[in-house]
């Protein structure tokens, strides 16, 4: 199990984003928004040194709605490597989509690039637990 810190960015008053720190292999360190109401994970598609476009299994499979904006343009890629903690996350599938948006709000409260959302894919495949009294989230290598 992986265990680390969680960072609550009030972007609005009482309203708050998850951010959770990782690295790619290479050592770059990448944010992500915990984000338990998207049912995949997406990547921003300006980083593609780090994963490798993919076709989809079928053209609905990775299509991407947002609230307030209607369907996205969405192509499928593959992470090569993250790791969160300990844990190392290998070859996970993702909605690749331009994050700039994302990143322009970041901008004004925290100097970080968004490099993805971490949705409910890949929350329960590793059995994720987010803890808010102590600000962490735990991983769990997914069993075979």
């Amino acid at each position: 199990m992986a265990k680390i810190s969680i960072e609550l960015v009030e972007l609005e008053y009482h309203n708050y984003h998850l951010l959770v720190q990782g690295k790619f292999e290479d050592g770059e360190k990448a944010y992500w928004i915990i984000d338990t109401g998207a049912s995949k994970t997406v990547f921003d598609k300006n980083l593609s040194q780090y994963c490798t476009q993919v076709e989809p299994a079928n053209n609905e499979e990775y299509q991407s709605a947002g609230i307030s904006e209607g369907m996205v343009e969405t192509s499928v890629g593959e992470l090569r490597y993250m790791a969160f903690g300990k844990l190392k996350v290998k070859d996970q599938k993702v909605a690749l989509i331009n994050l700039d948006h994302v990143n322009e709000i970041y901008q004004k409260y925290r100097d970080v690039r968004i490099c993805g959302l971490l949705g409910s894919d890949l929350l329960k495949k590793y059995q994720c637990v987010i803890d808010y009294k102590y600000e962490t989230i735990s991983f769990s290598r997914p069993r075979k």
